[in-house]
């Protein structure tokens, strides 16, 4: 009872097909695929850009600046 066998799979995919369609299932796989290849290529650019303004040459300290606001500017 606990464990699902592959033909509850095969009845659930059934169903599914049946409700919504190939077309319109593969419409979404389409737009999934697309959304997973532009998110891609998103952080492959903001990879490169954060590459070109990082410090040319020098190394980061890891240093930890300690500070306190005294007043809250309205802006």
């Amino acid at each position: 009872m606990g464990t699902w066998s592959i033909w509850h799979w095969l009845v659930v995919l059934l169903i599914v097909l049946l409700v919504f369609g190939t077309k319109k299932l593969r419409n979404i796989g389409a737009d999934l695929g697309g959304a997973v290849r532009g998110f891609k290529d998103g952080m492959k650019e903001s990879g490169d850009k954060h590459a070109d303004n990082g410090p040319s040459g020098q190394q980061l300290s890891g240093r930890t600046i300690e500070g306190e606001v005294k007043d809250k500017a309205k802006t």
